[in-house]
């Protein structure tokens, strides 16, 4: 209607017009000037023609639109908390298949029928289709000359991911549990520190979720999960019970009494919620129940703190007491991990097709079946074409296989502190190595000690430095890792374990090994075949939480050089730190010899130089723990830098033109009389920095692409960035070799 005199009119947007059919009243911001005067005033709403409340409310937004809102309790969720602050009505208009109702329901804030308005509905929106019915609306209020404008606006409502339509909000019965009592304690739990997270700063999410929370809806209108235990007679009784028999019983219901059950399901996160202790037997005391309960440490990403974490303290502790009567937590320790997403950053999504099926980088699948996987289900057809091309780029051979244990590794190691996970397929390609170097490390202490005799039944050993330093190493190895472990630093744990097993193991020892086992007297081989055993059957039994499937099997053979009769790794002790083990003279020593070699193997580089060519080995400068571990280990040191000879030079004897590096306590010299032919190592050398200039040019343009750096992703610009810095370092280095080369 118009208004008449003594009224106003107010322009009203709505970015959903159906609804209004069930407006229970008007809103502006008690701090707006404009409207302060309307506060407890009446709005007539236009086709239905009823007389609305005008109330001021902080949700009416002064700097949105008119700043004049409409209240529509019944179908929208900030609506309804307005309503329920103002004990508006509520009108449901909508039947269950999102029709309009032949006639409204009314209910007050509390949710009892009420009849302070009329459930009529104009006759000509009766039983159509809530789309239909916006058409409808919008064409009766041009006609009534009511419609300002329509614009383009963002609709901002919740879609049903399978079936792709809008989910309209509307009044529903629902159980609920009241969460305040079961919070406090809940609360406690973890302030108390009966229950930590690691790491500790999302205690604070936890508490920020739990200081405010609300009461929880726990049914669903789902086909699957657990039925609510609620059954209802035709007057619309209510019983609860574990079944009907027990409800007929406990309410002495006779048998022509009509009960029909609940249709609604739990809450997947309630039932959830009860899984510490119903997997246990409860609710019978069992000795499960008795024997595993509380747990020890639960797993879980951050995101479901609230969702799961919270719901099954508080129902653990309200389910289950101790003998005090107080309530049980359910675990001692949160470990928190982060949420993986895919090389770019971006989380990991269906609908985006970068989702990696873990089994698939397990046994592998081909190009064509890793497509099908994640289009088959697609319902549109251009989304499926995306998403198929975006695996084709990404993945041209398919994803090939890798075995559990690289996936394994690979998780521990990029199980940071932090919130999010950026999965790399590199990492799982190297990780995969990382088990074949320790499977060819471990064929080769079999090759040398199966049907050997390795000290096992006691004769004479004498241990090398390499023997003794590899002892000390792994000591100590044992003591990190452990370390790590405790802390839930399985990153780090990781890191260790590749560190000791890649280089001080495979790199190091078993080359270090080789001289006495192919020269070494009786007792030294004996010594270095005990090690290499020893060491190898401790480093499983130390990487098999990580890698369990190729330490067993590698271990069943391993046992029998060591006599050990236990049927499985599993149930071996781990390996422990020991104090009387440590070392540090061997770790010193052999580190230095390290040194050493890797002086002269980076020289035999630089210079272009064979690896199967003797050299001779100048020191100058030595002090007298140099002079002491070249003579201790003269022969060793010459078969592993493949040197005809080693001179430890005075300080003021001349020395031939030689190639020099300095280490910790002394310089080394290698003279290099008749090994590089100058001009062409000169000119290897100019071709390949020539090479490098172009890429770095190259690399060096793409970056200075605004455009470039811009849209590209910022993991795609972080690399190329990387890319560059690897081939600047790499000219460097060559630009140093050629002047070394020139000068001499």
């Amino acid at each position: 209607e118009k208004p008449t005199e003594g009224q106003v009119s107010r322009v009203v947007a709505t970015p959903r017009p159906e609804p209004r059919l069930g407006d229970g009243g008007g809103g502006v911001n008690p701090a707006d000037p404009r409207y302060k005067n309307l506060i407890g005033k009446q709005i007539l709403l236009p086709l239905v023609n009823r007389r609305i409340p005008i109330v001021g409310d902080e949700h009416a937004d002064m700097e949105k639109g008119t700043g004049c809102v409409k209240i529509t309790p019944a179908h929208d969720f900030n609506d309804y908390e307005v309503g329920k602050r103002h004990q508006l009505p509520m009108i449901n208009i909508f039947d269950f298949n999102g029709h309009i109702r032949q006639q409204a329901e009314v209910f007050d804030s509390t949710g009892n029928p009420s009849t302070i308005y009329t459930a009529t509905i104009p006759a000509s929106y009766q039983g159509m289709e809530r789309f239909a019915a916006r058409k409808a609306i919008v064409n009766e209020l041009e006609k009534l000359g009511l419609l300002v404008a329509i614009k383009p606006h963002q609709l901002t409502v919740p879609y049903g991911d399978r079936g792709g339509v809008v989910i309209e909000p509307m009044l529903t019965d629902q159980w609920y549990v009241r969460t305040l009592p079961l919070a406090k304690q809940a609360i406690a739990a973890v302030k108390e520190g009966r229950i930590q997270f690691v790491p500790k700063q999302y205690e604070n999410m936890y508490f920020s979720w739990m200081q405010d929370i609300q009461d929880w809806c726990i049914s669903r209108q789902l086909w699957w999960g657990h039925r609510i235990p609620a059954w209802y007679d035709e007057s619309g009784n209510v019983y609860v019970g574990h079944d009907e028999d027990e409800v007929r019983r406990e309410n002495n219901l006779s048998a022509d009494i009509s009960l029909h059950q609940d249709e609604d399901v739990l809450d997947t996160w309630f039932s959830s919620g009860l899984w510490t202790f119903s997997t246990l037997g409860w609710p019978e005391n069992s000795e499960a129940l008795k024997t595993f309960h509380p747990t020890d440490v639960l797993v879980s990403g951050f995101d479901i703190i609230f969702f799961w974490i919270a719901r099954m303290i508080m129902l653990t502790m309200y389910f289950i007491k101790d003998e005090n009567g107080q309530g049980q937590i359910p675990f001692k320790t949160v470990y928190m991990t982060g949420l993986i997403r895919d090389e770019e950053g971006q989380k990991m999504s269906k609908s985006k097709g970068n989702v990696i099926d873990p089994l698939d980088m397990i046994d592998g699948i081909s190009l064509e079946d890793l497509v099908t996987k994640r289009t088959g289900n697609m319902m549109q057809p251009h989304l499926a074409e995306k998403i198929a091309k975006r695996t084709r780029k990404e993945y041209p051979q398919g994803i090939e296989a890798h075995g559990t244990d690289a996936l394994r590794f690979t998780l521990a190691a990029l199980a940071s502190t932090g919130r999010d996970i950026n999965w790399d397929m590199k990492r799982l390609t190297g990780y995969r190595n990382f088990c074949n170097k320790l499977w060819n490390a471990s064929r080769y202490v079999l090759m040398n000690t199966e049907g050997q005799d390795c000290g096992q039944q006691g004769g004479e050993m004498i241990f090398s430095l390499a023997d003794r330093w590899i002892m000390a190493e792994f000591n100590q190895t044992v003591k990190l890792y452990r370390e790590a472990l405790d802390s839930y630093r399985f990153d780090i744990a990781a890191n260790i374990l590749y560190e000791f097993t890649w280089n001080q193991f495979c790199d190091w020892y078993l080359e270090l090994s080789k001289p006495a086992i192919h020269k070494g007297n009786e007792a030294e081989i004996r010594a270095t075949r005990y090690t290499l055993i020893e060491i190898l059957e401790s480093l499983l039994r130390l990487a098999h939480p990580i890698i369990p499937f190729i330490t067993e099997t590698i271990w069943q053979r391993v046992k029998v050089v060591k006599g050990i009769q236990q049927d499985t790794i599993m149930l071996q002790p781990f390996p422990i730190f020991a104090a009387d083990k440590v070392d540090e003279a061997a770790r010193h020593d052999l580190e230095w010899i390290k040194e050493l070699i890797i002086a002269i193997r980076n020289i035999r580089a630089e210079m272009n130089i064979s690896p199967a060519k003797s050299l001779d080995l100048l020191l100058r400068g030595t002090n007298h723990a140099t002079k002491r571990r070249v003579t201790e280990n003269l022969n060793f040191i010459q078969a592993m830098a493949r040197l005809s000879a080693i001179t430890v030079l005075d300080e003021l004897q001349p020395t031939p033109l030689a190639v020099t590096k300095l280490i910790d306590g002394a310089e080394v010299l290698i003279p290099m009389a008749d090994l590089v032919d100058k001009d062409a190592e000169l000119a290897r050398l100019d071709k390949e920095l020539h090479k490098l200039t172009k890429e770095i040019a190259a690399i060096e343009n793409k970056l200075a692409n605004d455009s470039f750096v811009s849209r590209a992703p910022a993991a795609v610009v972080e690399k190329e960035r990387e890319r560059l810095a690897v081939h600047l370092a790499a000219k460097q280095k060559l630009t140093n070799q050629k002047v070394t080369i020139s000068s001499l």
